[in-house]
């Protein structure tokens, strides 16, 4: 396969190889406000409801208004036994990070 190819390839499955769960921990009404384009809303206390959805071992992003809730969301991940969790810190440094567009 020629170089060529093979990057044409990459940039076409680079979407699916870096697909990541991005999941604000803000109430209804703060997502409701703005959020992250494609991303789920569970406030930080609900954060193991998605024990039956989301494997152990996928990469977890959360995001909140200051960074608190969503340290309190990965402490709960993790201590639940998720391994690829981060907290993305708030809805601004998450959008920089994930270079995802606010969407209301």
């Amino acid at each position: 396969m020629t170089l060529y190819k093979r990057l044409l390839l990459g940039i076409l499955f680079l979407p699916l190889i870096n697909a990541n769960i991005v999941i604000d921990v803000r109430t209804p009404d703060e997502w409701s406000a703005g959020h992250l384009e494609g991303t789920k809303n569970i406030e930080w206390q609900d954060i193991l409801n998605i024990k039956n959805s989301v494997n152990k071992d996928e990469q977890i992003y959360l995001y909140c208004r200051s960074g608190n809730r969503s340290g309190r969301a990965t402490q709960i991940l993790m201590d639940a036994g998720y391994s690829n969790v981060t907290n993305a810190g708030s809805l601004e440094q998450a959008s920089n990070l994930l270079n995802l567009k606010v969407v209301k």
